[in-house]
């Protein structure tokens, strides 16, 4: 059984190896949700660069990292992010959608804090969030 999180962080250039290192802790040192004891949940892979093609006559002009995490502890994650040594903190943005989640939610360094910034509501959990069920 598995429990995925997808998530993507977008930082200025200058914070690749700070990316490269929290990547590096996901596959080898972060903690599992409610699983005491075992490490490692995945991994994150820049999707822009000079070789990336999304829609568009034009290539990407960010960086970009993604990765789907299994049973990750997301709080650890958000800690790690909000702890690391990033040159440029208010470039960093991190985007998480947890298992039955509908939508990302967007976290953002502001004032040394990691916050959420989008959504906060409506929540999936609400009667009235999804038209039909």
């Amino acid at each position: 059984m598995s429990w995925v999180a997808n998530v993507m962080i977008s930082t200025d250039h200058a914070d690749a190896a700070t990316v490269e290192a929290l990547s590096h802790w996901l596959r080898d040192e972060a903690p599992r949700r409610e699983q005491p004891g075992v490490v490692g949940v995945g991994s994150l892979r820049l999707i822009t660069g000079p070789a990336a093609l999304w829609g568009g006559a034009k290539r990407p002009e960010c960086a970009v990292w993604a990765g789907v995490l299994n049973h990750a502890d997301l709080a650890a994650l958000r800690n790690r992010v909000a702890a690391a040594p990033w040159r440029e903190p208010n470039a960093v943005q991190l985007l998480v959608m947890d298992q039955e989640e509908s939508f990302f939610r967007l976290w953002m360094i502001r004032e040394g804090s990691l916050e959420q910034y989008a959504p906060l509501a409506p929540s999936e959990e609400g009667a009235d969030f999804y038209r039909e069920r």
